[in-house]
């Protein structure tokens, strides 16, 4: 090979080495829980050093540091998600079986009321400003808000069926719209939607996350598209590549980096935010098939996702034409994705 030949094509391999980025995250291990049935959302408490894992008719609570349970919350059916105010020391759990909101003392544990919710209470998220919770309904396609003081309650209608929320620490609550391909921002003091924005070519969004300085929101969605949008104009600035199947999202603040959990694909999407409105997928990591839900440690910066072990799936039905898999008794459990 001719020296000029040869000099190029070191260049190239040097080039292309130094612009793939090294793997930063592993599965490194998993916290067994047993027990039977599904799950959905995870939730971390960085200060309290807490996870917060929703387990069939239950919320179960590991100390992030010895990754020992340290309690349970029972009484929930069909747990969705877990939302915290530690200010007033009070914990919610959308029941989304039974339609309620369960309101749960933060130091022992007790539930101390129930709150009725609309349709099938899923997302669920605490909004600091204004001292409210806000429970988002899928099957009657509203927001059931609680005021954290007094358990009062009040509804939002929403343009279509809503999934994952976030709070952006000023008042405002945005939640993705899976039907509509949606994202609506609310102004949580008026209890009004202020503005409706498409998240097109993203379809079916699901987890959502925020990067609050930047005012960055990040949505997942089913068509294997993570949406990046600006959390003031509503503009949709970046749709990085992602997995099948995404349920949940995380931004870490600290390291700049957005994660999608693909439950289908088995795998942990990683997006870097590279300056203004740079981003840029560097990494897939392979966790198991099934996790689809997570939750950040921004102490840390661990990442936790429920999962099993599975069984085949039952026959397809009219009303279920994509059944799950069953699930094997005993094998529920948290994995644990670590940077190296």
């Amino acid at each position: 090979m001719p020296v000029r030949n040869l000099t190029t094509l070191l260049a190239l391999l040097a080039a292309t080495c130094l612009a793939a980025p090294a793997q930063q995250y592993k599965l490194t291990h998993s916290i067994h829980i047993g027990g039977t049935g599904g799950w959905d959302y995870l939730a971390a408490d960085s200060q309290a050093r807490r996870l917060y894992v929703s387990h069939n008719t239950q919320v179960e609570i590991l100390d992030l540091d010895t990754e020992k349970i340290v309690g349970k919350i029972p009484g929930a059916d069909g747990v969705h998600g877990i939302a915290l105010a530690p200010e007033s020391n009070r914990g919610y759990i959308s029941s989304g079986r039974n339609d309620k909101i369960l309101v749960f003392d933060l130091k022992t544990l007790k539930v101390l009321n129930a709150i009725t919710a609309g349709s099938n209470p899923d997302g669920i998220v605490y909004e600091p400003v204004n001292d409210r919770v806000l429970a988002f309904n899928g099957r009657s396609k509203n927001a059931t808000v609680v005021d954290a003081a007094t358990d009062m309650t009040h509804t939002i209608a929403l343009d279509g069926k809503p999934e994952f929320p976030v709070a952006d620490g000023k008042g405002v609550v945005f939640v993705n719209i899976e039907d509509k391909s949606e994202i609506q921002k609310i102004d949580v003091k008026t209890l009004k939607v202020e503005s409706t924005w498409p998240l097109s070519p993203c379809e079916s969004p699901s987890g959502l996350a925020i990067d609050r300085a930047n005012h960055r929101l990040f949505s997942v969605c089913d068509n294997k598209l993570m949406a990046i949008v600006n959390a003031d104009s509503g503009k949709v600035i970046a749709t990085p590549a992602i997995g099948e199947g995404p349920d949940a999202a995380a931004f870490d603040p600290e390291l700049k980096l957005a994660f999608s959990s693909n439950g289908e694909s088995g795998t942990l999407t990683v997006v870097q935010e590279q300056g203004s409105d740079k981003y840029r997928r560097i990494e897939t990591v392979a966790t198991k098939p099934g996790a689809r839900t997570m939750a950040l440690d921004e102490k840390t910066h661990k990442i936790y996702l429920s999962d099993a072990e599975f069984g085949p799936a039952p026959a397809a039905t009219a009303d279920h034409p994509r059944p799950r898999r069953s699930i094997k008794p005993g094998s529920f459990k948290v994995l644990v994705v670590e940077r190296k």
